[in-house]
């Protein structure tokens, strides 16, 4: 007779002493550049730098990049050559060559290691060319590679204008701008649209997304009369939004603490706490806290949610049932797993390179009541995890899928073990009512490509192959 071991009443964290297995944050220029239209990246770093770069961003050689690498030779490491003569002729480069808005320096661990003054070489040559320098560490020495993206907006953050006042000539273009948008228009329509929003505070939204995710998520908030202010970043880097004492300011990814903690500490702006617009129960989620906070009462979310989960009906069938395993890579593990079970699967265990609690509190306080609603065991959340005793634990739960960095993928698929690249969920647009079926078509692409191997008879030749 066996005893049913009780189950914990809240999530259970645990901390394995093993490596960051995940990619280095220099990679977030591949998506920040295309974000940013009018922007200059300069990786500085050595030729491993460099190869990790021309490797990732391969793919994207068809299009034209707007990022370098200044490669430190030896000269530069034992400090017989002069940075900032050197970062002045890349810069006079780019300059003649690009034209950007902005340069963007990010530095790498070796500029940590032999303490190149970064900070303090930007703004004298900021001066000097006449083009905005920001300076991000975005190095290997941070925990998961999308907190690369969080070094660049920390400190776009602290570039973000202050409400100033506009010169009579910009004032002029702005209204000249304004009348042309409203010609032919009729006035009450325009006084309309205006009246479509809540008196509330400004709202400035932090993230980088593509531009027709945020446009989805600007539409759904205005649904509920809230109007966004800004995005962090701006599609351009002129564009950046106002940031003043006592605006609120939200993130749609969780992996920016850094940059919410400037924002609050640097800015003195108000953070709305709310769970992360990925996957139909957490938009509403995410939508509803901002409401609440502006004392807005939501409307029509029922119905919106219930319409998105009808509409992917055909992948709930795929999963239900199913259990799920997150080695840990990318910072996205509890938002995913959270709609994961609530589309029916099960996660024994979370891996997360990196857990901040208080950035993260809603997202894990939402997981907790999806996992009770559902009725499935509570995940173990484990920080930092160990891949070798990941590896074990997976042989012992013999998850239906391992969503894993690309490094463990192939030997775990060589063993029978379905698995999917984390790495497509940070490039793939998930965020937002629309976006969750997309969501679902990366997860059961294995376990459909296993369907039809199974109809194909190919099942058994793959496992002979594994056993060989």
């Amino acid at each position: 007779m066996t005893v049913a071991q009780p189950q914990p009443e809240g999530l259970s964290f645990e901390c394995e002493t093993g490596n960051y297995h995940t990619f280095c944050p220099i990679s977030c220029v591949a998506w920040l550049y295309q974000k940013i239209e009018d922007s200059f990246f300069l990786v500085i770093g050595t030729k491993t730098c460099g190869y990790f770069l021309q490797n990732a961003m391969g793919v994207m050689i068809f299009a034209e990049p707007r990022y370098a690498m200044a490669e430190l030779e030896e000269g530069d490491i034992s400090a017989k050559l002069n940075d900032y003569d050197e970062l002045k002729r890349l810069c006079l480069q780019i300059k003649r060559d690009r034209n950007p808005s902005v340069i963007v320096w990010i530095g790498t661990c070796t500029t940590e290691i032999i303490k190149t003054d970064l900070e303090g070489l930007a703004p004298k040559l900021e001066s000097e060319l006449g083009i905005p320098i920001v300076v991000a560490r975005a190095n290997g020495l941070d925990y998961a590679f999308t907190q690369g993206e969080d070094t660049v907006l920390a400190a776009m953050a602290a570039r973000c204008p202050d409400k100033a006042p506009v010169a009579e000539t910009e004032k002029n273009e702005r209204n000249a701008i304004q009348k042309l948008m409203n010609f032919g228009r009729q006035k009450e329509d325009v006084a309309q649209e205006e009246s479509e929003y809540a008196n509330h505070p400004p709202l400035v939204l932090f993230g980088s997304l593509p531009d027709p995710v945020v446009t989805n998520l600007t539409l759904e908030l205005k649904k509920q009369g809230i109007k966004v202010s800004g995005w962090l970043p701006a599609k351009r880097y002129t564009e950046l939004p106002v940031l003043e004492e006592g605006y609120y300011v939200a993130g749609v990814n969780p992996f920016l603490s850094r940059t919410a903690t400037t924002l609050m500490r640097r800015r003195k702006c108000k953070l709305i706490g709310a769970p992360f617009p990925i996957g139909p129960d957490g938009t509403r989620a995410w939508i509803e806290k901002i409401c609440s906070v502006f004392n807005i009462e939501p409307q029509g979310l029922d119905e919106r949610e219930a319409q998105i989960w009808a509409s992917m009906e055909d992948y709930l069938q795929i999963v239900r049932g199913k259990s799920v395993f997150f080695m840990g890579d990318n910072l996205l593990e509890v938002s995913l797993a959270r709609f994961l079970i609530r589309c029916g699967m099960t996660c024994p265990e979370i891996g997360i390179p990196y857990m901040d609690k208080r950035y993260q509190d809603a997202e894990l306080k939402l997981l907790e009541k999806t996992c009770h609603e559902m009725g499935v065991p509570l995940p173990r959340i484990m920080e930092k995890p160990d891949n070798y005793n990941q590896i074990q634990r997976i042989y012992e739960l013999k998850p239906d899928l391992v969503i894993t960095g690309m490094a463990h993928a192939n030997p775990l698929e060589a063993r029978g073990i379905n698995t999917k690249w984390s790495v497509e969920f940070t490039f793939a647009q998930m965020h937002g009512f629309t976006n969750a079926r997309d969501i679902l078509e990366l997860v059961t692409r294995p376990l459909r490509r296993n369907n039809s191997l199974k109809d194909l008879g190919w099942d058994k030749l793959v496992k002979e192959d594994a056993k060989v």
